[in-house]
């Protein structure tokens, strides 16, 4: 090959390294290429007004992932700029669900209220410099001034006060002589702009509230239009990644830090939300779901708050998965719920132990097998996986097999149990069942079996094959437990919401199953341990309702999916 030739494959090679870098890589490339920025600094900036959902987790993700890809730095920041709907409860909640998913925000961890005092002083110079004026307007005049898309905006009748005035009046606000809603700053800028943010938008308003983490020092609070962009440009943010919903605020961002002239302004970046079909994630709806006692609190296993999904057993690398997956994109859509329960299974099916679990229990006895008599059986934990081993399980005359793993009549390519038919008891002997009693209602509830002491597990017979294969819990021995088995909190046929606004729900969203019996390895389970159980899917302990003496199973998801990764 040619000098020119292999300078073709590397050109080539190089565009396809470019095309594979997201949309907001390449800005970035762009910037440290050209000097703009000399390194990266991003941060993620919840709101303390609620648990955060697998949508924020996409932000955590690509915020901190970018800082780390690029050898910058990661800021954690509360943006607690609205008194009136934040809560301590929501900050521990947000910085735990964060630190749970891997990002590391090192020393750096801040509060939008840590800087009042400096936002104060940046409306001060606003008002100096003529760019911004104390309004008597109320919120509903202010909106009516404003204008619409197809008619400019009118001037405010404060517009023209003096700059002595503002500042005086503005102090004043500060000083609690207005009452809430009474007086508002607001920016000079240009009430017939197209952008309707761009029209005089304000600044900062009067609320006489106690702040979670300045007390009543003050009692006017800055807008979150304007403190963000000072909040980034103090903390020394570059790229200030934020979501589609804010492009139309960016104008905004820009002139915020322009006029407040600091030397290395952040840049906003704008990407879609990652939004998940048949699932709730406002708050507003989760709230009256906990108040009206639908789901337990905002940690209930079917929602999809961060909180929810590792109670209910997923873990950060499924969700970093999904994230990595759903890509950054500039175009909203929606993704499949059957993707994320793609990561988790993924995750776990060579990382669990196979354990044996009857759900729907029914006596098993085996007539022939000595009585009293106990051996144990080694069992391999993970069948696709040999390094996590193997255990001893127990066997003897009385088990529990799964109800289903029963039928008197059985239809065509049933190879489970029913009368005359010989079954493999997984990791242990051939039984054939010779009768079962049932109760008076109809109900099976001992099925009768002889086993062939040839056929054990290992001893090499090959006399004679079966097609089917069961699980089973050994009676004298079982640990009982409660399993709690999930479906979509949503009516998926329906979609989520009623033409009044009401949520779709699903009447079968949980079914709570009090009388399983689980195998003896688990008696000591703790806590978001998690477990394939054979045949029915993956499962965790319960961290809420879980005890030592009364194990609760929460399905994390099943087995089987009719999800595809596309290619």
């Amino acid at each position: 090959m040619s000098d020119a030739e292999k300078n073709t494959v590397a050109a080539s090679a190089d565009e396809k390294e470019v095309v594979s870098r997201n949309f907001i890589e390449q800005l970035i490339d762009k910037d440290l290429a050209e000097g703009v920025y000399d390194t990266v600094h991003t941060r993620f900036p919840p709101e303390p007004n609620g648990y955060l959902h697998i949508g924020h987790a996409k932000a955590i993700l690509v915020n901190y992932g970018l800082a780390k890809e690029y050898g910058g730095k990661f800021n954690m920041r509360f943006d607690d700029t609205n008194p009136t709907k934040e809560d301590i409860e929501f900050v521990e909640s947000i910085k735990a669900d964060v630190e749970w998913l891997g990002a590391d925000w090192e020393d750096r961890l801040f509060f939008a209220s840590d800087y009042f005092d400096q936002m104060y002083e940046c409306a001060v110079k606003l008002i100096q410099k003529g760019k911004a004026y104390v309004s008597d307007l109320t919120a509903e005049q202010i909106k009516e001034y404003r204008g619409t898309f197809t008619e400019p905006g009118k001037e405010d009748p404060s517009r023209s006060r003096s700059v002595e005035e503002n500042l005086r009046l503005f102090e004043e606000m500060k000083d609690g002589k207005y009452a809430d809603g009474e007086k508002v700053l607001r920016a000079r800028i240009d009430i017939t702009s197209p952008n309707l943010n761009m029209r005089d938008p304000v600044l900062y308003r009067v609320a006489h509230m106690t702040h979670h983490n300045t007390g009543d020092k003050w009692c006017i609070y800055p807008m979150y239009d304007f403190a963000h962009p000072i909040e980034d440009a103090i903390e020394g943010i570059t790229h200030s990644i934020c979501t589609l919903e804010f492009e139309d605020h960016r104008p905004l961002y820009d002139w915020v830090v322009s006029e407040l002239e600091y030397p290395h302004p952040p840049r906003q970046i704008e990407q879609a939300k990652l939004y998940l079909t048949n699932v709730v994630t406002g708050k507003r709806y989760i709230k009256k779901l906990v108040q009206d006692g639908i789901v337990d609190g905002w940690d209930d296993p079917r929602l999809v708050s961060i909180a929810a999904l590792k109670r209910r057993g997923f873990t950060p690398e499924s969700i970093r998965k999904f994230v990595e997956l759903c890509g950054v994109s500039k175009a909203n859509s929606s993704t499949d719920y059957a993707m994320l329960e793609y990561c988790i299974r993924e995750d776990l099916k060579l990382k669990k132990p196979r354990m044996m679990a009857a759900l729907d229990p029914v006596k098993l006895v085996i007539d022939n097998y000595p009585e009293g008599e106990t051996e144990y059986l080694e069992v391999p934990n993970n069948l696709e996986n040999e390094s996590l081993g193997s255990r001893q399980v127990p066997f003897c005359r009385e088990l529990y097999i799964d109800r289903d793993d029963f039928m008197e009549e059985p239809p065509k390519k049933y190879f489970r149990l029913f009368p005359g038919n010989e079954v493999r008891l997984m990791s242990a002997y051939f039984v054939k069942c010779v009768s079962y009693e049932k109760d008076e209602n109809g109900k099976v509830t001992v099925v009768h079996c002889t086993y062939d002491p040839e056929t054990k597990q290992g001893s090499g017979f090959t006399g004679r094959k079966v097609k089917g294969t069961i699980h089973w819990v050994p009676a004298p021995y079982a640990i009982k437990a409660e399993v709690r088995l999930y479906e979509n909190l949503i009516d998926e046929e329906k979609g989520v919401y009623n033409e009044d606004g009401s949520l779709n729900l699903n009447p079968n969203s949980l079914t709570v199953l009090k009388e399983c019996y689980v195998e003896p390895a688990l008696r000591d389970a703790k806590p978001y341990d998690s477990f394939q159980f054979v045949r029915q899917g993956f499962f965790n302990v319960d961290a809420k309702d879980s005890m030592p003496d009364a194990l609760v199973f929460n399905r994390i998801v099943s087995l089987k999916s009719s999800f595809v990764l596309p290619k």
